[in-house]
């Protein structure tokens, strides 16, 4: 559940990404608890029971996850079909995590056309756990021989895998060590160690009260503890990857065990209805969740009535995974798989709902294998991206003719005059305006427009820059000298952010410069309207920050935008210009 608000409401919950971990441990526990109870009581465990159940539950699920998702790429989203062999073999044989560590979208890129695959990864972990791990945990209890010993080397396996992480992680290639299994493992090896240390059928049902009330005491703290990182941890700062996680996935465990002990209240107090629906139906929840966002959200401009949005989202995910629990995941939850040639060949006669499964499965099947035939070409580069792409060049060479005291070419004022509606005088004005701007991919696309009427702007823009890496981008140019006396700011089209990082902007750029920063126009995105308050809240406290509101004064104006209604065409890019100059010479 916090996954899902993550991924609709990502402003609203940026740290639900912190269900995963507290999925993996829980898998860790009762994994480990089975090995170790048969190893134990008999000496022995069946592997290849536990893989038949293990991939007998996965693979439905997804195989049909699959084949309808790439079915409806082929007829409403073919630009999605570039690697989508590579995608679909490396989900079959449970290593798209590791194909992702190269290939894919970083799991907090929100807004660049988000995959509808990328959230398979944590089948990959969990299927290569299921693979090696009985086997590594059946030779540490032949190497170690006791339960307490194998359980000492778990607990240092999972501390090694979280130093890992702290080690690997890389601000500009976080993939590596969110999408590892050695990185990820440390989630897997705590319930794997609880598993040891906490066995279900070791733990007394009748307490006395005082240790009653400890085990309730630790388990309501630990929940609070984790809904406060559900709302705190920023999946990019890099103190979550630098204990942050570990941290979380530590406290999950405890809350895990409280809740399993029998002798406590917690199990009782969060048996409900709607937990129990959401549990069962779970795996399905998880696996379509991420292609109903995305085709629903390539369709709708969320961002307009985001809440709203999100609500018809979760509906449609309940309806498909519902669907899902009905028809394929409880008819085959039992089914013996050996019988399948008998049990053809004794059909005689098909019903008529029978018969409507049957075409739509094999129409859906024909159609993504159709869609898997096709040659698989690289979309073309948008317009867009290639203007951006120039212009963010061009910038730079700007930058550089700037750094080095060179003077700079200019436009004819006449030109800019008509260009951009302005008088003579304020033309010749901004040519004398130093100005720093700094900004994502809409300020790299209009780049090129603000140095073509100030010349004396130095511009640093970067595609997919979050909020949350300004800061650093603002020392960096105090330290080389950039960080002029007026500051354009566009920040807010990747994501919302938080006070803290609101303030840390504010703070670095200081408050003898005057800052001016633009509006988000993001109407396809849910936090347009958060990060438009938090810019105007921001305004209201410091009298040195101006509000250019972009997105009011361009939300009727459809013919300014590229087709992602995002990034500015030339004409755009005038009137984007046009009201930064007009907000500075204002406040000159």
């Amino acid at each position: 559940m916090g996954v899902i608000v993550y991924h609709l409401l990502p402003n609203v919950l940026q740290g639900g990404y912190l269900g995963v971990p507290l999925f993996l441990l829980i898998s860790g526990y009762f994994v480990t608890y089975q090995i170790s109870k048969h190893l134990m009581q008999d000496g022995f465990f069946d592997i290849r029971a536990f893989y038949k159940r293990r991939f007998k539950r996965l693979y439905p699920v997804l195989i049909a996850m699959l084949v309808l998702t790439t079915a409806y790429i082929t007829l409403f989203a073919r630009p999605l079909l570039h690697h989508i062999k590579a995608i679909v073999l490396t989900n079959l044989l449970w290593v798209y995590n590791w194909w992702e560590i190269k290939n894919g979208q970083s799991y907090f890129d929100q807004f660049g056309g988000i995959s509808p695959f990328t959230h398979l990864w944590t089948l990959g972990v969990e299927a290569q756990f299921y693979l090696l791990w009985p086997l590594i945990l059946i030779l540490l209890f032949r190497i170690l021989g006791k339960k307490k010993r194998v359980a000492r080397v778990v607990l240092l396996l999972a501390i090694a895998s979280a130093v890992e992480m702290a080690l690997l992680y890389d601000p500009a290639n976080i993939n590596r060590v969110y999408y590892g299994t050695d990185t990820r493992a440390f989630s897997l090896l705590l319930g794997s160690w609880l598993g040891l240390t906490w066995p279900l059928n070791r733990l007394r049902k009748n307490l006395i009260q005082p240790d009653i009330n400890l085990l309730n005491g630790l388990g309501i703290a630990s929940i609070i503890i984790t809904i406060i990182g559900f709302f705190t941890l920023n999946g990019q700062n890099p103190a979550t990857y630098r204990g942050g996680m570990f941290f979380y996935s530590f406290v999950g465990m405890i809350t895990t065990a409280m809740i399993l002990h029998p002798g406590a209240s917690m199990n009782r107090w969060m048996t409900n209805p709607v937990f129990t629906w959401v549990g069962k139906r779970s795996y399905g929840i998880y696996v379509y969740q991420y292609p109903v966002m995305a085709f629903y959200e390539r369709a709708i401009h969320v961002g307009i009535h985001p809440v709203i949005n999100s609500l018809i989202e979760l509906v449609i995910i309940g309806i498909v995974s519902e669907l899902s629990y009905q028809l394929l995941e409880k008819p085959l939850a039992h089914y013996d798989w050996t019988n399948i040639r008998q049990d053809l060949h004794s059909i005689k006669t098909i019903s008529l709902q029978g018969g409507i499964k049957m075409a739509f499965s094999v129409i859906a099947l024909g159609i993504a294998l159709f869609g898997l035939s096709q040659p698989d070409h690289k979309p073309a580069k948008p317009a867009v991206q290639a203007r951006i792409e120039r212009n963010h060049q061009l910038a730079a060479q700007h930058n550089k003719q700037l750094a080095e005291g060179k003077k700079t070419s200019t436009e004819k004022s006449g030109k800019l005059e008509r260009e951009y509606n302005l008088t003579a005088q304020q033309v010749k004005a901004l040519k004398n305006t130093k100005v720093t701007a700094i900004g994502d991919s809409v300020m790299a696309d209009a780049a090129n427009s603000i140095q073509e009427l100030m010349p004396q702007a130095y511009v640093d823009a970067k595609v997919g820059r979050q909020g949350s890496e300004a800061p650093a981008v603002i020392s960096q140019l105090k330290s080389d000298g950039h960080l002029n006396k007026n500051v354009v700011l566009n920040l807010g089209t990747n994501g919302a952010m938080t006070k803290e990082t609101v303030n840390e902007i504010l703070s670095g750029i200081g408050p003898n410069r005057q800052v001016y920063w633009l509006t988000a126009h993001v109407p396809t995105k849910p936090w347009q309207q958060t990060v438009n308050r938090e810019i105007k809240a921001a305004a209201k406290k410091h009298k040195n920050v101006h509000v250019i509101d972009w997105s009011a004064e361009s939300n009727n104006h459809a013919d300014w935008f590229a087709d992602d209604n995002v990034h500015m065409d030339e004409q755009g890019n005038i009137h984007y210009t046009r009201m930064v100059a007009k907000a500075i010479l204002n406040h000159r």
